[in-house]
């Protein structure tokens, strides 16, 4: 008997069918298990925000505004490419889980055991990089100028109002969650990789914010500010708001309530109510 092999992309009700179940499978996953995958997706992330933060690097003044972002958000698309291709687990992705959640197939518990694992794993992982990078002086490359891109970007994610970052963090996941959301459709790496492309880009482009990439961003840019006072300060930027405190107050904690509501709302649940709700007769 010959088996069947489809090339084809799924349709959104069989993409609907399909996050439920990863969903489930996401939930029940060992703790151990979870939290090691979370570790290795924030390292893929904050990879990501390297790569990006290299190509940035200098551009200011000299390519067009938008073309600049353009580069750094395609750049940046490296962090998700590894995240969905290698295997990892992504709190933002993971806001998906709510799609299982809805029909009844896991609990509340699981959910929020999963999220708090995996957010706390991000975070591990996402620091280590920061600490990687800070250790190997790679800031200092261009004659300096990808430490002061690093430091600017800093600077102004720590610079946000609790509102601003709130939405732009909305938006960002609302992107990163669709970005997902149509990889459950591929039936390659190649098509995996082409439907991340797009959303990533585009967030990253247009300058949202996302709650794991942040947490490599800002801390790498603590580092300098902190470890290296010449190398800061010789960038001419005002430093005075880059602390942890508003770290967390103003960027962190508010970019992710803004991530859950991007990606849980107006990704999982519409899908949900789409695709997967059940109609009494």
């Amino acid at each position: 008997m010959t088996q069947e092999i489809r090339i084809d992309a799924l349709l959104p009700a069989e993409m609907a069918q399909r996050a439920e179940y990863i969903g489930v499978r996401k939930a029940e996953m060992p703790v151990l298990t979870t939290l090691v995958l979370a570790v290795l997706a924030g390292a893929f992330i904050g990879l990501g925000a390297v790569f990006a933060t290299t190509v940035a690097a200098g551009t200011s003044g000299v390519l067009p505004y938008g073309l600049a972002r353009l580069l750094t958000g395609i750049a940046f698309c490296l962090g998700l490419i590894l995240v969905v291709v290698g295997g990892a687990e992504l709190f933002t992705g993971n806001n998906l889980i709510v799609m299982a959640w809805a029909s009844g197939k896991t609990s509340t518990a699981a959910l929020l055991r999963n999220w708090g694992l995996v957010y706390l794993g991000n975070f591990i992982g996402s620091i280590g990089t920061a600490v990687l990078v800070f250790l190997s002086r790679q800031y200092t490359f261009g004659g300096g100028a990808v430490g002061t891109t690093a430091l600017g970007i800093a600077v102004a994610k720590v610079n946000l109002n609790f509102i601003q970052a709130f939405a732009l963090g909305v938006l960002c996941n609302a992107l990163v969650c669709l970005a997902i959301w149509m990889s459950f459709s591929a039936r390659s790496t190649i098509d995996k990789i082409a439907v991340i492309l797009f959303p990533i880009t585009a967030f990253v482009a247009a300058g949202f914010e996302h709650s794991v990439a942040n947490m490599y961003f800002v801390p790498v840019g603590l580092m300098v500010k902190t470890l290296d006072p010449a190398f800061a300060l010789g960038t001419g930027l005002d430093l005075s708001r880059l602390t942890w405190q508003d770290f967390l107050l103003h960027n962190l904690v508010p970019v992710t309530l803004g991530n859950i509501i991007g990606g849980s709302v107006l990704v999982a649940v519409v899908y949900w109510f789409v695709f997967l709700r059940r109609v009494k007769p």
